[in-house]
């Protein structure tokens, strides 16, 4: 699809449409943005005054949809940047979903199969038990008992081999978990892996007991050789429970990956349970300790180890016995946009290349990366056409990616008359009432939109819905240091194409 020419506005708001207007009529020069004077709806400018951001700083644009496709876009109902290039942060998500739902479909799954080799009698495997696996990003701990209690279930107690992991389906990634941010303890950091478990993550749940004056500690998953303290102190500090990192402080280290520390104390104020959630340094050896733990804790025992397949291993060696079967993509594509999951959305980016090479392995970043700007230039037309664009990863961690509001409004154009609307638009956040927009200040219930966010970048994404039912395509975008200030503008952005009457 190309821009061809716009239609007529919908709607101004009060405001005369030349004004309204007047930054889509300034798209065709590149430069016009750091001169252009500010012209937008007041609560609008007052958001932005709020914020102490300079109009530079953002670009926004609002599409008004309607229930029919038609060549190119229509006419921006407001706008301001919005061939301005962004770095979009977690707004990457949106090519990443759309570009799923439409080549592998809402009912795609993941299969991760187990399979033996050896001889099988009265319980005992005489052999090695394989775990082959195929990019599933929920493979969590809860799922990965059921596949092993079905292996015990099919007969298998004793192992007197090895238990093998696959994980060769991506290549190993080169990037490491501190590369963006010095923080590889954060979960968002993880990166992805063919046979990615449990997010590679751990969570420590504290439980205070004020009259002993601690907090016993207990990790899930368990990992077999672990070392976790059984309880930290109790303090009289008044740092606020929602937010416990500057009173207690994860050690784990990938020099003693078997040893997790705890430093510092749960303020006495928290008086119920509370959560912290860290990487697991050596990731490497994540799957291969949580394997271990839960096989023996679903009554299996293990002669050998749990160890990573040779490169060169034959699969036609081995027998299959159970496999495991991923929520469909749509459920995937929810969990990951509502919650904004960055290693979910890099699973789900390498299996498009995956995917579009039957039996491939060891799938690298770059093949992904051209699966989807070939798709992108398919499906929409060249993306330069609206501005500078860069496609660096699937997830939008990272500060090599930009792109302009005006081609992410002719993305979710696109999707919004395309058979995976229902399950693009039921996988954003709702403003107000869930996801990464639960404490929205925008009228709540109105608008689906994904959320983006860096330390110095900002931004939102998706559908509204005006008070005359009529959808529109909103995105809102800031680069700035203090890009977080911008919210408040957003929320009055979507608020503005909640309320504005048509014409």
């Amino acid at each position: 699809m190309h821009q061809g020419e716009f239609s007529r506005a919908t709607f101004g708001h009060g405001l005369p449409r030349r004004q309204v207007l007047a930054a889509g009529l300034a798209w065709a020069g590149a430069s016009w943005a750091s001169t252009a004077t500010l012209e937008a709806p007041e609560p609008i400018r007052a958001a932005l005054k709020q914020s102490g951001l300079p109009p530079q700083a953002l670009g926004w644009v609002v599409l008004p949809l309607t229930t029919t496709r038609s060549p190119g876009l229509p006419m921006a109902a407001l706008s301001w940047q919005a061939r301005q290039a962004f770095t979009p942060a977690s707004l990457s998500k949106l090519v990443t979903s759309y570009a799923a739902l439409d080549r592998l479909g809402p009912a795609f799954t993941w299969r991760t199969a187990v399979l033996w080799r050896g001889t099988l009698r009265d319980g005992v495997l005489e052999g090695d038990l394989l775990l082959r696996g195929s990019g599933d990003p929920v493979l969590v701990h809860e799922r990965l008992w059921r596949l092993l209690r079905q292996v015990r279930q099919r007969g298998v107690r004793e192992i007197r081999g090895h238990i093998l992991l696959d994980r060769q389906v991506f290549a190993p990634v080169s990037i490491q978990a501190a590369d963006f941010d010095q923080a590889p303890g954060r979960p968002y950091n993880v990166q992805p892996d063919g046979l990615l478990l449990n997010y590679n993550a751990l969570t420590l749940r504290l439980r205070p007991d004020t009259a002993l004056g601690r907090a016993s500690v207990v990790v899930e998953p368990t990992l077999a050789g672990l070392e976790v303290p059984s309880a930290v102190p109790l303090s009289e500090a008044a740092s606020p429970c929602d937010n416990l990192r500057p009173a207690l402080q994860i050690q784990h280290e990938p020099s003693r990956a078997e040893r997790l520390g705890v430093a510092g104390a749960l303020p006495r104020g928290c008086t119920e349970e509370v959560a912290l959630s860290v990487a697991y340094a050596d990731p490497g050896r994540y799957a291969a300790r949580l394997v271990e733990a839960m096989w023996r804790e679903v009554g299996g025992t293990l002669s050998g180890q749990v160890r990573d397949a040779e490169a060169a291993f034959d699969v036609s060696r081995y027998q299959p016995l159970v496999e495991h079967v991923s929520p469909p993509l749509s459920q995937v594509v929810q969990d990951m946009n509502k919650s904004s999951n960055n290693v979910m959305a890099e699973q789900v980016f390498l299996t498009l290349a995956a995917q579009a090479q039957p039996g491939a392995r060891g799938v690298t970043l770059a093949q992904a990366r051209t699966v989807v700007t070939d798709w992108v230039r398919t499906r929409l037309g060249p993306p330069e056409q609206d501005g500078p664009w860069t496609l660096d990863n699937g997830s939008g961690l990272s500060r090599q990616a930009r792109c302009t509001p005006l081609w992410l409004a002719r993305l979710l154009h696109d999707a919004f008359h395309s058979p995976v609307m229902p399950e693009l638009m039921a996988s954003l956040p709702i403003a107000g009432v869930d996801g990464t927009l639960r404490q929205s200040r925008a009228r709540p219930g109105q608008a689906h939109l994904k959320t983006g966010t860096l330390r110095d970048a900002s931004g939102v994404a998706g559908y509204v819905l005006d008070t005359q039912g009529h959808h529109h395509v909103l995105v809102a975008m800031a680069s700035h240091p203090q890009a977080f200030a911008a919210r408040r503008v957003f929320d009055a952005l979507i608020d503005w194409t909640i309320q504005a009457p048509k014409n």
